[in-house]
């Protein structure tokens, strides 16, 4: 088991919760509040642990603080299947057991999505991710997070050698935000090579087409069910030929025992921590550049911080492209001139960032 990590930043607050009537565990990580309440997402799976949503907040703290944000960095993780006929009633009592957290702003993550946090906002007054109906910016749907992912590879690109018109991409996760990654990235002339999903992987060097994909999983099937290119297992997507990885699922699929398939030259971790240290590591060595969770994926967490701020999609959407181009850049160059990993100048500005905060506050 993992040990949650306690150091100068956080966590603030660890909170087990837990209804006998119900029967529903779940747990709640608020890592720091220094910049303002903290933001996180929802993570409903039934194997969820305290110590996976302890890391996720670490991330959010990091994300936060690195795109400019006021908020804090948080995480919550509801232990039950998102197919739950109940899911609704589970829901409802998570967001009751956690009305007097104020410091803590749920948000959409896996397993849940805008209706979730309109139940949420229904118990509890508080939560980002609404439906368009509500007056939210629905992150899923505007498909937020995987065109900040697009937005980071116009300028990681240049960094990795990759020509980014033509670019080959792979995408291991065709969920919400890997199927958004690959149409924003479509649209500025990349290829759609090969894409996963927990069933199965789909891979033609011709190309495929998201939208085509995205039917195929509308209709409750695999991507692997595409019909045409290669059908392959999961977990070779990330042997496939390609120029352009996007990680878009869970966490640490990229590990020792699987990074030296990678063929990929750029990496951008559209999923919260994908890649173990280690593989990281063994990717810098190897000149794969890669662009850590907190950097790439931010799109979603700032239009969540544009909807509570009272932003409309136009100036979310400009807001995700500016700071995420601009903290790319920043990153890549500090890691290039220091000689080390994108992950530790990132973290390095984040926690510049977060300790500044914290300089002002009595802790």
């Amino acid at each position: 088991m993992t040990e949650i990590c306690r150091d100068e930043l956080g966590p603030a607050s660890i909170i087990h919760l837990y209804s006998p009537k119900e029967g529903i565990q779940a747990f709640v990580v608020i890592d720091n509040i220094a910049l303002g309440p903290a933001v996180g997402g929802v993570r409903m799976s039934p194997t969820v642990s305290v110590e996976e949503v302890a890391r996720l907040a670490r991330a959010m703290t990091l994300k936060n603080a690195a795109a400019g944000l006021q908020h804090g960095g948080a995480k919550a993780g509801i232990v039950a299947d998102p197919s739950d006929p109940r899911k609704e009633r589970i829901f409802r009592v998570f967001a009751r057991m956690i009305k007097h957290l104020t410091d803590y702003i749920p948000g959409p993550d896996m397993g849940c999505d805008e209706t979730a946090m309109a139940w949420i906002r229904n118990e509890t007054g508080r939560s980002v991710g609404l439906p368009a109906e509500l007056g939210g910016l629905p992150l899923d749907q505007l498909g937020a997070t995987g065109y900040g992912v697009a937005e980071c590879a116009e300028v990681a690109a240049g960094f990795a050698g990759v020509e980014l018109k033509g670019a080959r991409v792979a995408v291991a996760g065709f969920g919400s935000v890997g199927r958004a990654a690959a149409r924003f990235l479509l649209e500025k002339g990349a290829l759609l090579v090969a894409a996963s999903d927990s069933r199965g992987t789909v891979h033609d060097p011709a190309g495929l087409d998201p939208a085509a994909l995205a039917e195929v999983k509308r209709q409750g099937g695999s991507v692997a069910d595409y019909g045409k290119g290669k059908r392959l297992s999961r977990d070779r997507i990330f042997g496939v030929p390609c120029d352009i990885l996007v990680p878009a699922a869970t966490p640490d699929v990229i590990h020792a025992g699987n990074v030296g398939q990678v063929q990929a030259r750029l990496i951008l971790e559209g999923a919260n921590i994908p890649c173990t240290a280690e593989a990281e590591r063994q990717l810098q060595t190897r000149g794969t550049v890669v662009v850590p969770d907190f950097i790439a994926n931010a799109g979603g967490v700032i239009m969540a911080a544009m909807e509570y701020a009272g932003r409309n999609e136009q100036e979310a959407f400009a807001v995700i492209g500016e700071r995420i181009r601009k903290n790319t850049a920043v990153v890549l160059e500090r890691a290039a001139g220091a000689g080390i990993l994108p992950r530790e100048a990132a973290d390095a500005l984040a926690r510049e960032r977060v300790k500044k905060a914290m300089s002002f506050r009595d802790y």
